[in-house]
């Protein structure tokens, strides 16, 4: 394709990913640099006919005036980024001096906000994504094996959860885990413990997080494998079976180096979304056992005294830079393969 004829085809596709991606990119990283103005406070004396009482409130109108003159809030620098809520230098400075070994210093510091959704976010994206590309692959094979006139319905079911908004599939979840839902009472009738609740404990709620994400985003990897099964060459897997070959043996050396580039696709799309779980936590009600990076910048701007713009714009830059160190040896070894078999 000639450059000229290039450039107008990828023209309106790069300009909107400027527009709304680029543009909001820089100007959270912008923002992430300012944090809120302090509130100014005055005394009032408020009198009644048993006495007067000096209260401090805020002045209002002398904080309105200073977020008119300087709607960023007031420089901070990097000072978002290394106070506790975030990386919290000190803090990490000072547990490592007081802790006696790695595994109290781990645990101090695994107490802190942004150490504590990053291990939940962490945890979440190692299960969850190879699970979701396991499962996706193992159906995608299966209903490619089976009889046409039933393939149909099957692949409808299967794809169900990804037609089910987010948020409404946790809630549904949610009320099934419930004390007097069917997964909640099945279960303290099963343990033999009528308080058990899955909402209640920490490791419950997390496994029951993560089998909600391998549910809800395999259907994607379904059927962006199945896509792929539909162009595998069928002379070698023909001549493989004449050979002798097991099935297992066609899939491992036929199959998956084919769609190989697809796995890779899949992989880097999961762990993108995966790194950014948000939604089951919402919907479970999950906020005490589980926290991740989203939700830190969900709470920022919740925040029912000051919203914290500077501090979910920090999260926010950081949760993209996670995403990038994440996603990096993935491009590389890609790009390195792509160069080997130029």
């Amino acid at each position: 394709m000639p450059n000229r004829s290039f450039f107008w085809f990828f023209f309106p596709a790069g300009l909107a990913m400027i527009l709304f991606i680029g543009l909001p990119i820089i100007s959270t990283g912008i923002q992430s640099f300012y944090a809120q103005h302090d509130q100014i406070l005055i005394e009032v004396k408020k009198c009644d006919p048993f006495g007067c009482k000096t209260s401090v409130v805020v002045d209002q109108e002398a904080t309105s005036k200073i977020k008119e003159e300087k709607p960023l809030g007031k420089f901070n620098g990097f000072g978002t980024y290394i106070d506790r809520n975030h990386l919290a230098s000190d803090q990490v400075s000072e547990f490592w001096s007081e802790s006696k070994s790695v595994g109290e210093f781990i645990g101090k510091v695994g107490n802190l906000p942004f150490y504590k959704a990053l291990v939940f976010t962490l945890t979440y994206c190692v299960i969850v994504t190879p699970c979701v590309l396991l499962l996706g692959f193992i159906i995608a094979l299966s209903l490619n094996a089976i009889s046409r006139k039933i393939r149909g319905p099957l692949i409808f079911g299967t794809i169900l959860p990804m037609i089910v908004t987010p948020l409404v599939g946790s809630l549904v979840l949610f009320w099934m885990i419930d004390a007097e839902g069917i997964i909640g009472a099945n279960l303290q009738i099963l343990m033999d413990d009528p308080y058990l609740s899955v909402k209640s404990s920490k490791a419950l709620t997390w496994i029951t997080i993560i089998i909600y994400g391998v549910w809800h985003h395999s259907p994607f990897a379904f059927v962006v494998f199945y896509a792929a099964l539909q162009t595998v060459p069928q002379e070698p897997l023909e001549a493989s079976i004449i050979d002798g070959a097991s099935r297992f043996q066609r899939v491992k050396h036929i199959v998956l180096p084919h769609i190989y580039p697809v796995v890779t696709f899949v992989a880097l799309i999961s762990l993108m979304d995966n790194f950014r779980v948000f939604e089951p936590i919402i919907g479970f009600s999950a906020e005490g056992s589980a926290q991740s990076l989203s939700w830190l910048i969900y709470d920022n701007l919740v925040n029912e005294e000051v919203i914290l713009f500077g501090s979910a714009a920090a999260t926010s830059i950081m949760t993209i830079v996670g995403i990038s160190i994440i996603l990096t040896p993935v491009l590389l070894r890609t790009w390195k393969e792509f160069r080997t078999n130029r």
